[in-house]
Formats: structure tokens, C-alpha cells, sequence
């Protein structure tokens, strides 16, 4: 089984070349030290030496990466993820080595070669071996020291090495910044949430470290006792807190960057938010970022992770002040999905500071819900129509309580219900599959649901429907009365978000939260505090609160019981108001700008002393973009062949339009003569109502992109831009340069020399210099050229909200996913002539097909079934074997997922299978034939 934490790899170049091991001869060596060298073009080399160090009674296997030179350097520890190893982090180590760190990794007690019992990060045991490494740290003359046997050193890890870095700061003085990932504060609060037993994840915790007989005899003696009784008790809880970082929370008072994982059921995000109180307490600056992957899956985003922690390292261990540290709070955001990988489509929003889980907060009533047969409901037995009578609308007469065939009764108002916990606690909710979810969890951010609530086992409180969209971010509450008939109540709450036609219903990174309500408790009003989430519910959604009796990721009660809950108030949802998308992820995108820009608005000057008569503007069009009428053009010195030929379509405002065809359709022509740069032989082209001549006053309206930037490198960033909008000859107030500047997100780099830019900046710059002046109309001529996946999607979310503004972009690609992603409207040219013109759905069909990826390959057997599931046209293999295309005819996203999880699919990702390449190809077809 692959480990918790061993999907967090980190890539870098292969190893090129290898030195000849040498010999070395420390006082604390055990085995023999290696030297070996890595390098690509453009890193400096790095060296590595593994060897084994003696320390605290076991040997400890370690690498340690340098890279040229012989001056003084910090040095960093990073730490592996639970059941991995030192190799685990060795791309990341040799980034941050050619960057000029010294870089010590380690395998962790009874991990990789090192000996000794798992501790699980004991004070005397892995915190110690820490200390151990850092005392050699300071004995090498490369490191740089702030005291005699002090070097000044950070500690990063993923899980379980983010742990022991926070634990590091809080025993051992001498370390100065820790950048943990996906961490956790306390232990026994992920492992035994408000006293209930997380049994799926304790017991792949167990078996990722090699099973019981590994770990310390106390920790193996302590885990059987629990997952026998299925219920924690009060030394468990001890013996957990004691090894983690919350029992030294009032000693960590170092800068600490935060990086948890929102597809997370094993260490969610109120873990990142009690170690950013405490060090916040502290005094020590603090820094949150909610990253879209997790312990559940999806996507880790490990590049953009390992950048912030070398820039958090950059600022407080080089004391680069120059260092950008980003913002106090970060949130990856997903929705939709990435027809070029398959991946969730990202973007950032950020605030200056952290929110906590609880700001902003919004009260939303709550009813008796309408539910559903095995996907969160029951038949409706309380809110009328065809579900039953409601008290309120059935002549008085109480109906059955809303958790679908519970024994008890409930008040006329649908706010109190009775369901049962069954014997055995089967069959149990679905929510999380920690260990075989490969990413469900990512599914609630493309719109599809998967989790199973089973009549009679639940009470369920449903809101209207929105009337305004609400973005949820931090920690839902709510107060509710429970009462059992014996005993403990276990109940488990999620929020789900519902469709408006009731039909489908989203769990938002498919957590719950786990509660025990003890007699004591029971009777009283107790407020719950629901998981933490980033999502946004549409307007027209409702919000739908179900307390389930069981989840199958937890253990509840083997003995059948009764509960009745009663809601006690409206559920509050944190909206965080202070935490803007538009400050967040802004563009790498880019390719440059009109290569000249400069020499285009000379050419502009120039060629305004031979305009011909132009046409008298048309006041019908004077609020349509674009609408070119007949338009041609021949190639030069040729009687018969043409670049464009009668060519005609119109756009409108809030566009997103893609010009789309193969080489030599008549793409870059067409938008040439849009752009005044050459005139065409034939027809009109109108810019709101104005004709297009060269140097007409219109083109003022027009924003261009085309053929790369150009730049004078000894100028700032910002004088280029003013330098460039004199050109125009347009009045400086019209440039808006703060605008394009906020959407370029170059900060203070604004102030330097071009010439120290790197590669992402200078594009930034471009789109700057395409956006002065705010054109209603902007032009862009295959923008992705040379740009990596991460920075093709950036540009795709400037594009999209730059038009919803509502202004209007053409955009000229030949990256089908792109256009499909980004756009939605399409003109598609062949030969210089219109193909088709419409919305982008219009052309690529009905979006009734799905793809589902799978862990494993599909056997024909296993598409003969899904192909007969209910509400199923058709199902298909994909070529790699691993995944089915499949036609839905009545059913559902969720209700597919949830029968292929019965079948025992292991399926790994599920998403819209648009076929724009198949319907481009077939119009490029039928233009040839």
C-alpha cells in the first residue's frame, strides 16, 4: 500500500554525472560516506555525501547537499512523509542546495536504513535525532553559524516531517524557521476527533509504518487497546499530545510558513489553524496557505509549494528583505476540470492576513430537508409536495420525522428528528476513502458528488434556495439539541451544497466532522463546528446540514441507539470577506506583446496622414465590439489565392471569443487587417460602429498581443510602460497602469531594470502593456506560445475574467483545450474561410459524456457491467485501459461514482469528456471535402 504521504515527491533534473565514492573519516560516522554530483544546464552542480551518523543509541541514514563555492550558507532539514524515506525529498533537497543552501535529509527511526521503533516524533526519540543533526550541521565549515555551535538552519517536511520541524523549533533553540506541509498540531485530535476513533486512517497509519510490531511497544499497546474498543481513552489521548507539537506550542516562536491541505480527512485544516494561533501568540510571523491536494489526494502543487518555502527561507534565513513571502493567508481555489490533464482547474485569492475559520460569518435559516434514497436522503416526509404532508401545510396532522423511516416523531416545524445508529453501525455513511480515494475528493470541485447517507440513519436541515452566491471559507457552526436513548451519541455533520432541482448534492472535499455527545451534554444546547472548506454554493443552491449516525471512515457505536436532534438556530457559514481572488495566483500567462509596440504606435502616427475616406459610424453597431462583414484578402502578387475570403461573424461584449483553425486557415491575417496593419481588398470590418482604417480613432479601443515583446532592458518595468503609452500620444490619465499593474501582480519589481527580470516577470510586463488603457476590445495572437501548463491556466483565468467585466477578448490559439477552456464562443476558419461560428457547448455537442480515470486497468468484463448500470448509454474503454467514456442517458454523475464504487472500481478522478478536438476535426473535414 503506498504510504499517507509518499504521493509528495518532488521533481527536479535526473543525476548526470557520479564522483567516485571517497572515504570519510568523521568521528560520528558508522558506514561509508558517498559524494556524488548532480547538474542540469542551467543549475549550478550539486554534490551529495550519504552516510550514516550514530546518535541517541541508533544510526541514522543521511544525505547532505552542497553546491559550489566556499562561502557560509544556512542550511536547511527536510524532513519525509510517514512510511517513507530520506529519497522521498531529494528533488527538493537539490533545488534548495543549487540555490545556495546546505541541505541535510534524513531517513526517520525505523525508516529506510536508519534502526530503532517508530516513536512517532518523541521528545527523547525523532526530535532528538533532529538536534543530533543540526550539532553536525555546525561543525562544517560551510555553514553558516549566528553562534558557536549555532548554525542558522530551517526545517521543512511534509505529515510527518512537517511535524518534527514544528517540534524542532519547540526543543531545540537553535533552529530559525520551519515551513511544515500538510501537518498536523495534535495527534490525538486528528486521530481521535471530539473523542471519536478515526479507525480507516489509524489503522493505514499502523500499516504504512510496517505494522504494530515496529512502532514503541506503548504506542502498539496503546493503538490495539483502541481499535479493539473502538473508542479512545484518556491515556491514548495523553500519549499522543505529549509527542506533539502542541505540547511545546508556547516555545515555537520562529517565522512559520503554514501549507495544509485542503483534500484532507487525516490532518484537515483546523490543524493549520491552531498552530497559526499559537504561533501567532508567540510573537513570530505566521504565513497560511491552503493548497488544493492532501493526504485524500489531487493535485499537491508541488512546484509553486517548493518556491513559497525557498522564498520563506530566502527572507528569514539569507534575511533577503528583498524576498517576496507572499501574502499572510493564501487559498488555492478549484472548478472545473482541465481537459489538457485532467486536473482541477487553480487559481489563488489571498489576504494580507490570516481570517481564521470563523470570519465573516453569515446566518442562514434552515428547515426540514427534502431527501433522497442512498445519496444523503430518504423520501421527503417534511416540507410537503409529493414527499408527504408537512405540519405546516397538511391540515395540522405531524408527519414522520425527515431522516427517512426513523421510529421517533418530529415537531411541526421539521426542526427536531429521530433517527436510529443501526446495529454494528452497517451499513455506514461514505464520506471520505482515506487510502483509496486517489483524489475523490477533488470531485466535489467539478461539480460531482459521492457520499452515501442511508434512510433512517440521519437527520437532515435544508436552507432556501441562495439568493446571492456565498463563498464558504473556514469552519461552518451550528447549535443543536442531541439527545440518545442510552449512552454516548456519535454523530457525524457535513454540509452539502444542492443543486436547484434537488438532484444533486456536492460534499465539499468530501469531509465530515466527528462528535460525541455525552450524557452529560445531551438535553443542552451544544454548537458544532463543521469542517472547514473553501467552496463557493451558486446562487440558487441550498445548503443542506445532515448529522448522520455513521461514517465509514470512523468507528461508532456497535449497539443500535435512538437520537433526536433538534436544530437550535440558523447554520453560520464564514465568508472571510477580507480574502479577494482577484489579488491572488495573477498571471504568469504570456507570450509577450506586440513585438514592437513602440514601432506599431509610430506606424499608427505615420500612416494617419494616408487614411482614405472612412465610412460614417453605425449607430446600430455602437455597442457591438466586433462585426467584420464579407472581409478578404489575397495573397500578394496572386489572382486567385486568398488568406481570407468573404469572411464574416460578429462578437459581442463579455466574449470570450476563440479563433480557431489550422495553419494558414487565415487566423493571424484576419486579425492583422482587425488591428489597421493591413488593409483588406474586400469588406468591412467595425469596432463599435466605427470602421476600421490604419490609425483609425477606434483602434484607441483596441488592446493587442502579438509576436512577442520588446522591452529596453536598462529601463524599470514601469518607465517601459510610460514610456511606451507617450508613444500613443494619448493623455497619461487614460493609461490606467495601476489597473494592468493589479492584474500583472509585479509588485515592487516594478522599480528594477528589465534586464533582471526573469522570464515569468517580462510576461507579466507584456500583459501589463496590453491592458493600459483598460480596451474594451482586446486581441490576442496565440498568447500560450512557450508557456508551461501552470502558466496556460493563469492566463486562461485572466482572460475569463477580464471579459467578465464586460469587455471582450479574441483570442487566436492552436491549443484546442485551451479554447475549450477559456472561451465561450468559437469562429472556426479553414482556407481563409468561416467553418462555423456559434457558443462553444453548440459545437462541441452535449456534455452527457464523462470520463473516469481508474487506478487500475478496466477489464472488458468490467465495462460490459457499466455499460448495463442504470441510466447508462454507453460505456467505452479508453485507450490505456485505464478509464471508461461514458454516455450518460438519465443518470447522474454522483449515481454513476457511486455504483462504480460499489463494483469495486478504484476510480481515481471523474470529469466532463468535451470532444472539442473531435468536432474541430470534423468541421476542418467537411471545409476540405
Amino acid at each position: 500500500m503506498e504510504n499517507p504521504t509518499s504521493r509528495w515527491r518532488h521533481r527536479l533534473p535526473r543525476t548526470r554525472g557520479r564522483w567516485a565514492a571517497v572515504v570519510a573519516a568523521l568521528a560520528v560516522l558508522v558506514g561509508a560516506g558517498t559524494w556524488t554530483a548532480t547538474a542540469d544546464d542551467s543549475a549550478p552542480s550539486v554534490h551529495r555525501q550519504d552516510q550514516m551518523l550514530k546518535m541517541n543509541g541508533v544510526s541514522v541514514d543521511t544525505s547532505y547537499f552542497t553546491s559550489g563555492g566556499t562561502g557560509r550558507r544556512p542550511a536547511v532539514l527536510i524532513g519525509h512523509g510517514f512510511g517513507g524515506s530520506k529519497n522521498d525529498v531529494r528533488a527538493q533537497a537539490e533545488k534548495l542546495a543549487a540555490d545556495g543552501y546546505a541541505v541535510m535529509t534524513w531517513s526517520a527511526r525505523g525508516f529506510g536504513r536508519t534502526t530503532g521503533e517508530i516513536t512517532l516524533n518523541a521528545p527523547d526519540g525523532e526530535v532528538k535525532d533532529v538536534s543530533g543533526l543540526i550539532d553536525w550541521l555546525a561543525g562544517r565549515p560551510e555553514v553558516e553559524l549566528d553562534a558557536k555551535g549555532d548554525p542558522r538552519v530551517g526545517v521543512t517536511g511534509a505529515s510527518y516531517g512537517g511535524a518534527v520541524s514544528l517540534l524542532a523549533a519547540g526543543y531545540d533553540r537553535r533552529v530559525d524557521a520551519v515551513a511544515p506541509v500538510i501537518s498536523y498540531w495534535n495527534l490525538a485530535d486528528a486521530l481521535f476527533p471530539d473523542g471519536v476513533f478515526k479507525k480507516l486512517w489509524a489503522g493505514i497509519f499502523v500499516s504504512s509504518g510496517g505494522g504494530c510490531q515496529r512502532f514503541q511497544k506503548e504506542l502498539c499497546e496503546m493503538y490495539e487497546r483502541v481499535a479493539v474498543s473502538g473508542k479512545p481513552d484518556a491515556a491514548a489521548r495523553a500519549l499522543l499530545t505529549e509527542r506533539s507539537p502542541e505540547a511545546v506550542a508556547d516555545r515555537i516562536d520562529v517565522p512559520t510558513l503554514i501549507l495544509q491541505g485542503q483534500s484532507d480527512s487525516l490532518f484537515p485544516l483546523g490543524q493549520a489553524d491552531a498552530m497559526a494561533e499559537a504561533v501567532k501568540a508567540n510573537g513570530a510571523p505566521v504565513s497560511v496557505d491552503w493548497i488544493s491536494g492532501g493526504h485524500d489526494g489531487g493535485d499537491d502543487e508541488g512546484d509553486r509549494v517548493e518556491g513559497r518555502v525557498g522564498d520563506w527561507f530566502d527572507r528569514y534565513l539569507k534575511k533577503d528583505k528583498g524576498a517576496d513571502t507572499g501574502p499572510g493567508f493564501r487559498v488555492t481555489r478549484t472548478g472545473g476540470v482541465d481537459s489538457t490533464d485532467g486536473a482541477a482547474l487553480k487559481r489563488g485569492a489571498s489576504s494580507e492576513t490570516y481570517p481564521g475559520l470563523t470570519s465573516g460569518g453569515r446566518k442562514i435559516p434552515l428547515t426540514g430537508a427534502r431527501q433522497q434514497p442512498g445519496t444523503g436522503g430518504g423520501q421527503d416526509t417534511t416540507t410537503g409536495g409529493n414527499g408527504g404532508r408537512d405540519a405546516t401545510t397538511g391540515g395540522g396532522q405531524e408527519a414522520p420525522a425527515t431522516g427517512g423511516g426513523g421510529s421517533g416523531r418530529k415537531a411541526p416545524d421539521g426542526l427536531t428528528q429521530t433517527f436510529r445508529n443501526p446495529a454494528g453501525a452497517a451499513p455506514p455513511s461514505v464520506s471520505a476513502l482515506p487510502g483509496i480515494g486517489g483524489g475523490l475528493s477533488q470531485l466535489s470541485s467539478l461539480g460531482v458528488g459521492l457520499s452515501l447517507d442511508f434512510p433512517g440513519q440521519y437527520a437532515s436541515f435544508e436552507s432556501a434556495p441562495l439568493e446571492r452566491s456565498v463563498h464558504v471559507t473556514g469552519s461552518p457552526t451550528v447549535t443543536v439539541d442531541v439527545k440518545a436513548d442510552h449512552g454516548d451519541a456519535v454523530l457525524f455533520g457535513k454540509v452539502y451544497d444542492v443543486s436547484p432541482d434537488g438532484k444533486q448534492q456536492v460534499l465539499p472535499s468530501q469531509l465530515v466532522a466527528p462528535y460525541r455527545v455525552t450524557p452529560a451534554e445531551q438535553g443542552k444546547p451544544v454548537e458544532l463546528t463543521l469542517p472547514a472548506v473553501d467552496h463557493e454554493v451558486d446562487a440558487g443552491h441550498r445548503l443542506r446540514l445532515v448529522l448522520s449516525a455513521t461514517d465509514l471512515a470512523y468507528a461508532s457505536p456497535a449497539e443500535p441507539a435512538t437520537y433526536t436532534v433538534t436544530l437550535d438556530g440558523a447554520l453560520t457559514v464564514p465568508t472571510a470577506p477580507g480574502v479577494k481572488t482577484a489579488a491572488a495566483t495573477l498571471p504568469w500567462w504570456t507570450w509577450g506583446l506586440p513585438a514592437a509596440a513602440v514601432v506599431i504606435a509610430a506606424a499608427l502616427l505615420l500612416t494617419a496622414r494616408r487614411r482614405t475616406a472612412t465610412p460614417a459610424p453605425d449607430p446600430a453597431l455602437s455597442g457591438v465590439p466586433l462585426q467584420i462583414t464579407g472581409l478578404s484578402k489575397k495573397y500578394a502578387k496572386s489572382t486567385d489565392r486568398y488568406a481570407v475570403r468573404d469572411l464574416g461573424f460578429r462578437v459581442e461584449k463579455g466574449q470570450v471569443l476563440g479563433l480557431l483553425g489550422p495553419n494558414g486557415a487565415g487566423k493571424t491575417t484576419t486579425l492583422r487587417m482587425l488591428m489597421g496593419l493591413i488593409t483588406p481588398d474586400a469588406g468591412e470590418i467595425r469596432v463599435f460602429g466605427h470602421a476600421i482604417r490604419p490609425g483609425a480613432p477606434v483602434l484607441s479601443r483596441v488592446g493587442s498581443f502579438v509576436e512577442g515583446a520588446g522591452f529596453l532592458p536598462h529601463l524599470s518595468g514601469r518607465s517601459n510602460l510610460e514610456l511606451y503609452w507617450q508613444a500613443t500620444g494619448r493623455p497619461a490619465e487614460d493609461a490606467h497602469i495601476d489597473e494592468a499593474l493589479e492584474i500583472a501582480g509585479l509588485g515592487d519589481a516594478l522599480a528594477r531594470a528589465v534586464r533582471t527580470y526573469s522570464q515569468g516577470m517580462r510576461q507579466r510586463l507584456a500583459i501589463a502593456q496590453a491592458m493600459l488603457g483598460m480596451p474594451d476590445l482586446l486581441i490576442l495572437d496565440e498568447p500560450t506560445n512557450g508557456l508551461d501548463p501552470p502558466q496556460i491556466r493563469e492566463m486562461r483565468d485572466v482572460m475569463i475574467r477580464y471579459a467578465a467585466g464586460g469587455r471582450t477578448v479574441i483570442v487566436s490559439s492552436h491549443l484546442l483545450s485551451e479554447v475549450e477552456q477559456s472561451c465561450t464562443h468559437l469562429v472556426v476558419m479553414d482556407r481563409g474561410q468561416l467553418v462555423q461560428a456559434g457558443p462553444v457547448a453548440e459545437i462541441t455537442g452535449s456534455g452527457d459524456m464523462l470520463l473516469v480515470t481508474t487506478d487500475a486497468e478496466v477489464t472488458e468484463a468490467l465495462v460490459d457491467k457499466a455499460a448495463a448500470l442504470p441510466g447508462i448509454g454507453s460505456a467505452v474503454r479508453t485507450e490505456d485501459g485505464h478509464g471508461l467514456l461514458v454516455r450518460l442517458d438519465g443518470a447522474t454523475a454522483a449515481q454513476l461514482v457511486a455504483e462504480l464504487v460499489r463494483l469495486d472500481v478504484p476510480v481515481t478522478g471523474v470529469g466532463p469528456h468535451r470532444r472539442l478536438e473531435d468536432a474541430f476535426l470534423t468541421l476542418i473535414s467537411q471545409g476540405s471535402a
